[in-house]
């Protein structure tokens, strides 16, 4: 097939926008244009018109029409079909089919015009592949603008490293000083931050009133060329360099000065920062009581997106921590599991001094000999606890990821979760599905939030809690997506921190040997991911 044109124009044969992809005069398109109107037949529903030279394959645009110029030995059929995805160009690129809006990106319609129709002949593309090479992205930029960063951040380690060479420096010429100035006395070495007495006095340089601290020629010879410490409002090369890179370097030079060197105000100003412990996310913290259970699981589960499970470990500890030696002696009767989790899989191993547990009776964790007490000021490992199965009523959280190709090169996606363990609320749940390479998904409905990982090519669904007290326990989310490879789509990777226990193992009551009143405890169950799959 031949396309000598492919233009929009107005219901009375006004250009629009035409492009010619072979040689024609502007006079000869506009003349085509203009008669092509009177053409067209009454009352009919084809959607092609021929004179004696050209043959006219229109489609109405609302107030428009489409049309592509062939010669009358093209192919009709692939001309359609070419005339199909000039139509769907134009309705993605165009918030609307009137003349303005199509004048408005003439430039970028006239450039996907020409992705489509090489010299007159149809290229083998599709909307997906148009809209990509439309964008322009260039893997070459990409990969500098990763070196710049590189090389800033190493920038960045350079100068610390050697702010930190030269605070080292400076310290060894603290020493050398003090120790060339006869030894400690009243006023130097001391936490006041003065140096040794020293052996002569110099004029100030200034008329501020500066004091020179001098020693030995042995001591004038430091690791780096400097004049000492001077005492004043004067700061040397060093401190300005601190003083760019922030307090971050101060405050670890500053933990490993010796009682010799002086304090450094800006980081001892500050008070330190209080980081929230390690893989906890948006739990909230639980407040220590007199006796502290921490009970942690980490969890390993590979789903089969067929449904099934592939494999599944559970890994479970509680740890027992007492403050006040009145209460090392002590039992913990654990809480009644709601649901049978793992059944006769579950394997419960106490410490050596721990006794067992007792089958159909209550568990509980107490020392062998009643008579002895738990260490006091220290945590103790006293349960573990493992399962690993493929019973698919065990998962805590379940992923169903389906995706549906499209005729026209796309792929509809959509993956929904739902809460199946009552014990446990998930927090910051993030869901990650791959997406094709060259490919951006268009989001048609969702819960929570979304993103895209530009490093993985992922898009990144977070929820960012999930529990059975509310509406989250289940979502969905909708998308499409360039490609028609539904194996793209897998493995989607799953994180979260839950508050609980999925084993269901609590605290029901602590009480003391010797009887008397309850003492007041408290409990951080916490669960973590290793590794959460849908493969």
């Amino acid at each position: 097939m031949v396309v000598l044109a492919a233009s929009i124009c107005t219901k009375g044969g006004k250009a629009v926008i035409s492009r010619q992809f072979r040689d024609m005069s502007r006079t000869r398109i506009e003349s085509l244009l203009a008669s092509f109107p009177k053409l067209i037949p009454t009352n009919t529903q084809h959607t092609s018109v021929e004179t004696a030279d050209v043959r006219y394959v229109y489609q109405p645009l609302e107030d428009l029409y489409i049309l592509l110029i062939t010669n009358k030995a093209s192919n009709i059929l692939q001309d359609i079909d070419t005339l199909h995805l000039f139509a769907r160009v134009v309705s993605d690129m165009c918030r609307s089919a009137d003349e303005r809006e199509i004048l408005k990106n003439a430039f970028e319609l006239l450039g996907a015009f020409d992705e489509v129709v090489s010299m007159g002949y149809r290229e083998q593309v599709n909307l997906m592949q148009v809209r990509s090479v439309l964008e322009m992205e260039s893997h070459e930029e990409k990969i500098q603008e990763i070196i710049a960063r590189n090389k800033e951040a190493e920038a960045k380690e350079e100068l610390k490293r050697r702010a930190k060479q030269l605070e080292m420096q400076r310290r060894e010429q603290q020493r050398r000083t003090a120790g060339a100035g006869g030894g400690s006395s009243y006023l130097g070495g001391g936490v006041s931050g003065y140096s040794p007495v020293p052996q002569r006095f110099d004029a100030p340089e200034t008329a501020a009133p500066v004091t020179r601290l001098t020693s030995s020629p042995a001591a004038r010879s430091p690791a780096f060329k400097g004049s000492g410490m001077k005492l004043g409002t004067k700061k040397t090369k060093q401190a300005e360099l601190l003083d760019a890179l922030g307090g971050d370097v101060l405050a670890s030079s500053v933990g490993s000065l010796d009682i010799s060197a002086p304090p450094t105000p800006t980081a001892s100003s500050q008070p330190s920062p209080i980081h929230k412990a390690d893989g906890r996310g948006s739990v909230p913290e639980v407040e220590a009581e007199s006796v502290h259970i921490v009970i942690r699981e980490q969890i390993s589960l590979s789903l089969l997106r067929d449904g099934g499970v592939q494999s599944m470990e559970l890994k479970g500890d509680m740890n027992l921590q007492i403050s006040d030696a009145a209460l090392a002696h002590l039992r913990i009767v654990l809480s009644w599991p709601s649901t049978d989790f793992g059944g006769n899989s579950l394997q419960f191993k106490q410490h050596p001094n721990v006794a067992k547990f007792t089958p159909g009776q209550e568990r509980v964790v107490a020392l062998k000999d009643p008579s002895r007490a738990f260490p006091v000021g220290q945590s103790l490992a006293v349960l573990k606890w493992r399962y690993a199965g493929t019973d698919e009523s065990n998962v805590p959280l379940s992923i169903n990821c389906w995706p549906s190709p499209s005729n026209d090169g796309t792929c509809e996606v959509s993956i929904e979760y739902e809460l199946e363990n009552h014990n446990v609320t998930l927090r910051d749940v993030v869901i990650s599905i791959p997406l094709p390479t060259g490919s951006y998904p268009t989001v048609v409905s969702h819960s929570g939030d979304w993103s895209l990982d530009p490093g993985s090519h992922s898009l990144a669904w977070t929820i960012p809690s999930v529990s059975l007290s509310d509406d989250t326990h289940s979502g969905c989310m909708v998308f499409t997506v360039g490609g028609d490879d539904a194996s793209a789509f897998f493995p989607v990777e799953v994180t979260f921190v839950g508050e609980g226990s999925i084993a269901g193992i609590g605290v029901a009551s602590v009480s003391k040997i010797s009887g008397g009143d309850d003492p007041a405890f408290s409990v951080d169950a916490i669960v973590t991911t290793e590794e959460y799959l849908v493969v």
